[in-house]
């Protein structure tokens, strides 16, 4: 009797997972990209990529012509140690100007506009050497915000889904922008927010033809003037951090000094400098 009531439980349990196995769902399986059509990659990218704009502000953040963000950057030793921190403040004016200026009253400064370079410190105004000029203009070629805003509909511009994966504890996609000369960048967008959470770019060492790979990530997102602003902003040269900035907050489309991003602004606020020593 017992034996008999033993195989009609096994049997009742036999039927109840074929049963069950049979009605439940079939787990979703992430897309391979591999296995799309190069058009079908490209479409799913640009969707990816458009949803993150929307993400950071549409309108607002397409139409953001500079910005004007203060904080604190991390000094780093050669050994990745961290060596300290110094005020800073940031500007950006489209399409390719940047001015970064250090220290509590801004006295040492570097300027990037229009394939030109400057740098102020105490002791005057310089030109920027050619190479420090030539790396700018390259990283602007895969910075994400210069991606977003300006190069997605250029000729020549590849698109490609990267899938599915996780980044901090974020499900999220990657997309890859890549143009005729060998830039790219991957971009992983969070599924959620639709925000970037971190951008990689891979290069080789012109001397050595070693492999570098720079990733940035991005955190900390805060709506400043419309647009979702990371505060937090962490930068990784094959794994040993480089670069750390704790942004307090940002401006955008602010009235600039019409020469703000000229050496001339740089020469008058020297000389402005030295007449009050």
């Amino acid at each position: 009797m017992r034996m008999r009531q033993a195989r009609f439980v096994t049997r009742w349990a036999t039927w109840l997972a074929i049963f069950f196995a049979i009605s439940a769902p079939a787990p979703l399986r992430a897309q391979n990209p591999d296995e799309l059509l190069p058009a079908d990659s490209a479409a799913k990218a640009k969707a990816i990529l458009n949803q993150a704009i929307e993400g950071l502000g549409g309108r607002e953040y397409l139409n953001a012509r500079n910005s004007d963000c203060t904080g604190r950057f991390a000094e780093f030793e050669r050994s990745g140690s961290l060596g300290g921190y110094i005020q800073v403040r940031q500007l950006w004016q489209a399409p390719d100007s940047s001015r970064i200026e250090t220290g509590n009253k801004g006295n040492i400064a570097d300027l990037y506009a229009g394939g030109h370079g400057w740098s102020l410190d105490r002791g005057g105004v310089s030109e920027l050497p050619a190479s420090a000029v030539a790396d700018y203009q390259e990283q602007l070629k895969t910075a994400v915000n210069m991606v977003l805003r300006f190069r997605l509909n250029e000729d020549g511009i590849i698109l490609r889904y990267g899938g599915t994966d996780v980044v901090d504890l974020k499900q999220v996609d990657w997309a890859e922008v890549a143009d005729r000369a060998g830039h790219s960048v991957r971009i992983a967008i969070d599924r959620k927010t639709h925000l970037p959470v971190r951008s990689v770019v891979v290069t080789r060492d012109p001397e050595t033809g070693n492999r570098i790979e720079m990733e940035t990530r991005y955190s900390n997102y805060q709506p400043m003037g419309g647009v979702q602003t990371p505060l937090q902003v962490v930068r990784l040269r094959n794994g040993l951090q480089v670069y750390q900035a704790f942004f307090d907050s940002c401006r955008y489309n602010e009235n600039l000094p019409a020469d703000y991003f000229t050496r001339a602004s740089l020469d008058a606020y020297y000389a402005q400098v030295r007449k009050k020593k």
